[in-house]
């Protein structure tokens, strides 16, 4: 049974007439068992994907050189505007069996009107030219009011903003070949008008998406510390049966607050939480994120290596 499906069982159980109470709270339970086994069954066919790391032009032969690779991820928004000159060294990762999932960055989803169309199928395009298992984008908005941010903002966490952001995954989904799984970012500041704590926020919106959930583990241990929170404590209270990767990136900590930078060093925390997320979970794969100041190549393969010792997995260093 797919989860829409699944859904669709549970949604059928209010439509039954004159049903018990109790029986229909026994109802209801199963179905919720039967939705969370059909999400549990999405996860488990994903490919195992392993350690991967962000595919960036800068650093394009040091991908190629990684023997034991399995996947990668690239920005969804240059794979469209890529000429054969640049695209040919993803496509060689593909043609040897890498899987490439395209990360959107510009979808906006969490803006209050409805995602733009063009946006969409420049998602599309990159998951059916890189023949991606599936693709990824943010819990966030980019766009209000004609105007584009630049860069990921959060949403307030009420229920009207849960309606939208839900609405607009419903439109993308319409027309995405391939599963959705959603990143909560990494946010330096909140709402005051929140209603949610975020995990339960994140739950509300992959449950009534049957979206899957990519869980930054940099960005678990940015919003904890910056809200004086226990980063393992936040990151139980997640989905993780949901996850379909993980991110794992270093920050610096800037005039009080830890920013998530993805140019520093993969802090022990932060590897702290991978092995957390291996005790409760079997997640596909774990992937290293760096958009700039590269390290020498040595750095970086310890960097994968320390991934792939805290995520119990293969080396792919070679």
């Amino acid at each position: 049974m797919s989860v829409a499906e699944a859904l669709a069982l549970a949604a059928g159980i209010a439509e039954v007439p004159r049903v018990a109470a109790v029986g229909v709270v026994a109802v209801a339970a199963a179905a919720a068992v039967v939705v969370v086994a059909a999400v549990e069954a999405v996860v488990a066919n994903l490919p195992e994907l392993g350690v991967g790391i962000g595919w960036r032009p800068d650093i394009a032969g040091f991908v190629a050189e990684l023997s034991g690779l399995r996947f990668c991820e690239l920005i969804a928004e240059q794979v469209h505007s890529m000429d054969d000159s640049l695209f040919h060294h993803v496509r060689a990762l593909i043609d040897r069996g890498v899987s490439v999932i395209p990360h959107g960055v510009t979808l906006s989803l969490g803006s209050a009107e409805p995602v733009l169309a063009e946006r969409i199928s420049h998602l599309i395009d990159a998951a059916q030219r890189c023949r991606s298992p599936l693709v990824s984008e943010h819990i966030a908005f980019v766009r209000a009011g004609g105007l584009e941010a630049g860069h990921l903002l959060p949403i307030p966490r009420t229920k009207e903003a849960l309606k939208a952001i839900v609405a607009n995954i419903h439109l993308a989904q319409q027309s995405l070949p391939v599963p959705l799984a959603l990143e909560p970012i990494a946010a330096l500041f909140d709402w005051p008008e929140d209603e949610f704590a975020e995990p339960d926020f994140v739950t509300e919106i992959l449950e009534r998406t049957d979206c899957l959930l990519l869980l930054d583990v940099a960005n678990v241990y940015a919003n904890a510390r910056n809200r004086g929170q226990d980063p393992e404590l936040v990151l139980s209270r997640f989905p993780l049966e949901r996850i379909a990767y993980v991110h794992v990136a270093g920050g610096s900590e800037v005039d009080g607050l830890y920013h998530d930078t993805h140019t520093d060093a993969v802090p022990s925390d932060v590897l702290d939480l991978v092995r957390l997320v291996v005790e409760q979970a079997r997640p596909a794969g774990f992937l290293l994120e760096r958009d700039g100041n590269y390290p020498d190549s040595m750095v970086l393969r310890a960097e994968l290596d320390a991934i792939a010792g805290a995520a119990s997995m293969p080396l792919v260093t070679g």
